[in-house]
């Protein structure tokens, strides 16, 4: 997928009178909890999100992936073997080559209390894949959603099934909650899945994210063929400078950095004006900007 990214954005643009129809307002720093409080419990779990949400996080993450029979589940990565446990048929391999009943009897947190034996908690052990209807019916109404297309080419029809997912939940709308920010942002590192998704949900918020390996110079390169189909920038917190952002706002694009953990690195992308950041401890992050002027 980042081969595919790095490819360019040329002539994929969309008119830009659409997206001047998408006015996004000056906000606060938005604190997205990338993957949940995933420094506190497994990622990509209930357990996860809802400590997250107790944590005042702005946004939950989720990374999306598509079973052999269609069904959207999250999870990282697209092989089961890092995080999943149970029967090797059914929790070994490959996401795509297994069926959402299959899944079923996979847990994904018992390696989390393996893995960070001081604060492990039995009830992570019970912990499954959840499939993204799960997380709607569970969140809607009381949590925004951040959504990524994980490896689109590989799962033909995701966006569609996206999109009429979120639509049957009446989530692409205005926010539930009657604020400015929207209740969905979607994200991918495949600009061809956002124009798709741009195409299927012409005022949804997209953020084009951007591989580590991309230099400031290259994203902003591309800045003004991203600014035709998106409405802002994923990058890695290390390519984040003045001239980045700088650039990133004068065409009129959001800059939510990834995945930045500890105080000092956040007041320094603070200083530097980004709109929010991803964080596994959105505790720290809340603090963070709770204790920054402005």
């Amino acid at each position: 997928m980042i081969s595919r990214t790095a490819v360019g954005f040329v002539g994929l643009a969309i008119s830009a009178t659409t997206l001047g129809e998408l006015p996004l307002p000056a906000q606060r720093p938005i604190v997205i909890a990338h993957r949940g409080a995933s420094a506190y419990a497994p990622e990509h779990t209930f357990a996860s999100w809802d400590l997250a949400l107790e944590m005042g996080a702005d946004y939950l993450e989720h990374d999306l992936q598509m079973t052999a029979d269609g069904e959207l589940v999250l999870l990282h990565d697209d092989t089961l073997d890092r995080t999943a446990r149970g029967p090797a048929e059914d929790c070994t391999g490959t996401v795509n080559t297994k069926t959402a009943e299959q899944l079923r009897h996979c847990e994904v947190g018992s390696w989390f209390n393996d893995a960070h034996p001081e604060i492990a908690n039995e009830g992570f052990a019970t912990q499954r894949i959840p499939t993204l209807r799960g997380v709607l019916e569970r969140y809607a109404g009381r949590a925004r959603f951040y959504i990524e297309t994980k490896k689109p080419a590989e799962a033909p029809g995701m966006e569609e099934a996206l999109v009429t997912l979120l639509e049957e939940f009446e989530l692409l709308g205005p926010s539930a909650s009657g604020d400015e920010l929207p209740t969905v942002i979607l994200q991918s590192f495949s600009p061809e899945s956002l124009v798709e998704l741009r195409a299927r949900a012409p005022h949804a918020t997209l953020i084009q994210l951007t591989p580590r390996r991309m230099t400031s110079w290259g994203i902003r390169r591309r800045m003004a063929a991203i600014a035709g189909y998106a409405n802002g920038i994923g990058p890695h917190q290390q390519r984040v400078g003045p001239a980045l952002v700088g650039a990133a706002h004068a065409a009129g694009l959001l800059v939510h950095p990834y995945t930045v953990n500890d105080a000092p690195k956040m007041r320094r992308l603070l200083a530097l004006g980004v709109d929010g950041m991803f964080s596994d401890r959105a505790d720290v992050l809340r603090a963070v900007i709770a204790d920054t002027p402005g």
